[in-house]
């Protein structure tokens, strides 16, 4: 995991004339808390108990999707479902779902049907978040082609300031409009080394499930864009209000690892041990200095043996994998607690708070004085229930 520096506050302005680049957007404020610090993720932390959120916005979060012809269905989904679960304690919605293609009409979409949607580019004016789904052609989309005059007009509406994602493919579509340029993103494994080709200004990073840039977000393949989601609902409301939309829509908080655990790869014998138990070893212990020969060795592996077959299985070595556990329990411990930043990192197993600092610095570019600020500062509301959690 890693991290960049947040961006500066946006500033408002109007819609900008139409073109196939678009001015860098800054990571914006409207309708939403705070973000947390951006960041790259392969790790999964562990579950919060019932932390409470931070209050609602005074409106709903406005999410433009724009939807391209020939559309994936499933990504084209994801955003309604997930972001359309997210509720404050008195169950008002948080966010605020259209979906708009470039020009009004309906588009197609990979599974035979076509969509009919109720905006055009219009809502991308005054959208806090645009999302864009991946369709069949974004990975022939080059430098040189540009993009579609269409979609060119349409992106150029979009105020700087907006959050941008991306979910697949649809990277091609950021990258070709300019806004990847010296930037971390990601795509889905199978057309990374053709991404990297077109966009070699782009640091392109294959084996994360998503990369957090602060203003302008990707995710990897097909359901990593649930992630995503996720983890935006997470940065925007905290892990309660996150936590619940996951239980809601039957899915993790978060995942193991990266795409790079899905790609193919001979199948191992069915006799052939898991590191498994040894991760839920790892995670009842956290507090402990562990080493690599003691996780090798609860395991029955040789040092290089548990190794490999823990990056084969989760797609990170088992040391950055123990820093992300212990990340993820500071950050639950500093949004739902009052605790000392010494005793949160004896807690989560970094010893000492210098420890703590570095490590958070490293992998979330925030101190922790700074990440807990994030969550502060207005009264908390109670973690929302429901008899579907």
């Amino acid at each position: 995991m890693r991290s960049t520096a947040t961006s500066a506050a946006p500033t408002p302005a109007g819609p900008t004339a139409p073109t196939g680049r678009i001015a860098a957007a800054r990571p914006s404020t409207a309708g939403a808390p705070n973000a947390a610090a951006p960041l790259t993720t392969q790790a999964t932390p562990v579950t919060p108990a019932a932390p409470l959120a931070p209050p609602a916005p005074s409106r709903p979060h406005r999410v433009a999707v724009l939807a391209l012809d020939d559309a994936y269905s499933f990504e084209l989904g994801i955003p309604s479902r997930v972001f359309g679960n997210a509720e404050d304690a008195a169950g008002r919605p948080l966010y605020e779902v259209l979906v708009c293609t470039a020009d009004g009409r309906p588009v197609r979409t990979d599974a035979g049907f076509s969509v009919a949607v109720e905006h055009g580019p219009e809502v991308l004016e005054t959208a806090d978040t645009v999302v864009i789904p991946p369709a069949r052609p974004c990975d022939r989309a080059t430098p040189d082609d540009g993009l579609p005059e269409p979609l060119a007009a349409a992106l150029g509406r979009v105020r700087p300031g907006t959050r941008l994602v991306s979910f697949c493919s649809a990277s091609f579509v950021l990258a070709a409009a300019g806004l990847l340029d010296g930037r971390p993103a990601t795509t889905h494994w199978q057309v990374a080394d053709h991404f990297r080709r077109a966009f070699p200004r782009v640091r392109l990073d294959e084996d994360v499930l998503f990369v957090d840039d602060g203003d302008v977000l990707t995710s990897a393949g097909v359901a990593a864009g649930v992630d995503l989601c996720l983890h935006l609902v997470r940065r925007d409301h905290g892990s309660a209000v996150a936590n619940h939309v996951a239980r809601r829509c039957v899915v993790p908080p978060w995942r193991d690892g990266g795409q790079a655990q899905y790609i193919e790869r001979p199948v191992p014998e069915p006799t052939v041990a898991t590191t498994a138990p040894t991760r839920a070893w790892a995670l009842e212990r956290l507090q402990e200095p562990l080493t690599l020969g003691e996780m090798a060795a609860h395991a029955r592996m040789s040092l290089r043996t548990f190794t490999r077959r823990f990056r084969d299985e989760v797609g990170t070595t088992p040391g950055r994998w123990l820093t992300a556990q212990r990340i993820e329990v500071a950050r639950h411990l500093l949004e739902t607690s009052d605790l000392p930043v010494d005793l949160v990192a004896h807690r989560a197993g970094f010893g000492t708070a210098n420890s703590l600092r570095q490590h958070m610095r490293s992998v979330l570019g925030v101190s922790p004085a700074a990440y807990r600020r994030t969550f502060t500062g207005a009264a908390r509301q109670a973690p929302v229930t429901s008899s579907t959690s």
